[in-house]
């Protein structure tokens, strides 16, 4: 039997020494006419030189404030590595099975392209191809997809130009940061985030060897389609790997026994309605270049923050649907006071099948949440928290002809003469619709316009008790200034960066002067007594200084708190997308204000 075996092996050397003969007899006997050819064919190559300048369409990241990723932005799936950072088994994965003289060639493996000579002459037709690595890298920055003579020879022709130039490492991470890996991943990093969910200095041998197997036919070795193909290619890398001692027998049998990957782990947003909030803004300035470019964006979103602000919703949410019927949506927005930076925002439970944002887009009534607007404008008016108003019936012509609108509190009582600290820390509707009157509505409304609601506010005295749709970030952000009488510039991000880490974008705090001190004080004094006398006072839990106001609208359709500490501004709206009641007496204090006790505890004084 052995004779048997050395006449083969001696039979195919023969047969593969014969071919390579004739291949040289036929180009010797075409040399003028080839000759010709071969001037036209390579007259006009591109410089390889160029992939010096080759700049990949890559993804842009966004990071949170503490530097982890959180989102991408993508047409292609990719993110460059460069070659050192690469593993040796990665590489040596895509030898085994692609290229294993890529370290001894010159961009053309002459040795290989006989060998898959013989085998296409003996199977009868076109079935192994012979390319180098190099040669590969070659087609995919340089040529078109043709099959073609004249695409065969420039390939081999720019393959030896870019071996002279460049490093076998340099080529190898220049191939594997350009193939494609299917499942919209291409280059070795995001074919990993990909199909393993970690980065490609993570991956294992077996990992490897699976992701080695793609780029010759993304399609058919994919797992999530073809798990049996996919299986037995990698059976077939890993032989491969072993059989040219890149990885040792415990290390084959390991790798054998590793499962396969099922479905691919495709990136969910962390915060993901500001992650559309941030993506609208950005495509508007930098258009394509946002998905193609590889920007680092550094985004102002706490990832502590946002996960507390998400935990505390869904908690607030469940806790309130187990007294009254299902369907109730909630949102929150969480602003650093000193820097105008937005840390978190929830806006709604549902992104993944609407992107509909309860923060920005949804326009609700605020309830009494909008009565410290009418309370500022009297104090910058010379009123202080201890001048006093009268909480009695009051009438005010209605929108109809002989109508008339009265005004009630919510306890049906009255309760006459008040200081302002009582009327808004008891939330008195007829005293602050009085104090509306006194002040004029006009006025009333520029200070919300000042304060930065951009919504449209109608010039009725309901408006006073917040009869008129508006956001909860405006909301939110116009409460910013109570605080410290500064309107800061709400910042999404603080900066971006090139892929080369060049800073191309910084925003800095940005603020604006608008409520004297003096106002700031008597408002401070008004917004404490809500939470420590008034509507709010379950929030004196928290143990720290705190300011406020609770909303609720008419038929328990809205329930609001909105409400800051020394560092944050926070604001929560709950209620039904479709404005039924969240349920008989649901209040700003019983739905909203708990959800933002929970947040300002697991953010703690929100530095």
């Amino acid at each position: 039997m052995s004779g048997f075996i050395d006449d083969l092996q001696k039979a195919e050397k023969r047969s593969r020494f014969r071919v390579i003969i004739i291949i040289f007899f036929v180009l010797g006997s075409f040399a003028g006419v080839g000759g010709g050819f071969l001037y036209w064919t390579l007259s006009d190559l591109p410089k390889v030189n160029a992939i010096e300048e080759y700049v990949p369409v890559e993804s842009s990241r966004v990071y949170s404030s503490d530097g982890q990723v959180i989102a991408e932005f993508y047409v292609e799936r990719r993110t460059f590595i460069p070659h050192y950072e690469i593993s040796a088994h990665v590489k040596n994965a895509i030898i085994a099975i692609e290229d294993v003289r890529f370290y001894s060639h010159p961009g053309v493996d002459l040795i290989g392209i006989a060998r898959a000579l013989i085998h296409d002459i003996r199977a009868g037709g076109m079935k192994q191809g012979g390319s180098t690595i190099t040669q590969q890298l070659a087609k995919m920055l340089f040529l078109k997809p043709e099959k073609s003579i004249k695409r065969k020879i420039r390939e081999a022709a720019l393959s030896i130009q870019i071996e002279k130039r460049y490093t076998k490492d340099e080529i190898l991470g220049l191939y594997l940061n350009q193939a494609y890996f299917g499942t919209r991943s291409y280059g070795i990093e995001a074919a990993s985030q990909t199909y393993f969910g970690k980065t490609v200095k993570d991956l294992t041998v077996a990992e490897a060897a699976l992701l080695a197997c793609l780029p010759k036919a993304p399609s058919q070795y994919s797992p999530f389609r073809n798990f049996d193909k996919a299986t037995e290619r990698r059976s077939v890398v890993l032989q491969q790997m072993l059989q040219h001692k890149f990885i040792k027998r415990e290390q084959y049998e390991a790798a054998m026994q590793e499962p396969i990957p099922t479905s691919p782990h495709y990136r969910k947003y962390e915060a993901p309605y500001f992650i559309e909030l941030l993506r609208q803004q950005l495509e508007q300035k930098y258009g394509g270049g946002l998905y193609t470019t590889g920007y680092k964006i550094h985004a102002t979103i706490d990832l502590k923050m946002q996960q507390a602000a998400e935990k505390a919703l869904t908690s607030g949410v469940k806790s309130i649907e187990k007294r009254h019927k299902p369907g109730i949506q909630a949102s929150l927005v969480a602003i650093h006071l000193r820097t105008g930076h937005i840390k978190a925002m929830v806006g709604g439970f549902d992104f993944w099948n609407n992107q509909f944002n309860r923060a920005t887009q949804a326009l609700r009534q605020p309830g009494s949440a909008f009565k410290p607007f009418v309370y500022v404008t009297a104090i910058k008016d010379g009123m202080t928290s201890e001048d006093k108003i009268n909480d009695a019936p009051i009438s005010f012509k209605g929108s109809r002809p002989g109508q008339m609108w009265t005004p009630k509190n919510y306890d049906g009582k009255y309760h006459g003469i008040v200081t302002l600290r009582t009327a808004l820390a008891r939330s008195l509707n007829t005293a602050t619709v009085r104090l509306a009157s006194n002040v004029g509505l006009k006025n009333v409304i520029q200070t919300a316009r000042d304060l930065g609601i951009r919504s449209d506010l109608q010039p009725y005295m309901p408006l006073a008790l917040g009869a008129s749709d508006v956001t909860l970030l405006e909301m939110t952000h116009a409460y910013s200034v109570f605080a410290y009488g500064k309107k800061m510039e709400l910042i999404p991000y603080e900066r971006i960066e090139n892929r080369d880490k060049i800073v191309i974008d910084e925003i800095l705090p940005k603020q604006t002067d608008i409520l004297e001190e003096g106002v700031v004080k008597e408002l401070r004094i008004l917004l404490a007594a809500v939470v420590k006398e008034g509507t709010a006072t379950r929030a004196k839990e928290l143990k720290r200084p705190l300011y406020g106001k609770t909303g609720t609208t008419n038929d328990y359709t809205d329930a609001w708190f909105i409400g800051f500490d020394d560092n944050l501004v926070v604001g929560v709206w709950v209620g039904r997308d479709d404005h039924k009641p969240i349920g008989s007496r649901e209040t700003g204090a019983s739905a909203a204000l708990p959800i933002w006790i929970e947040f300002m505890k697991q953010t703690g004084d929100g530095q």
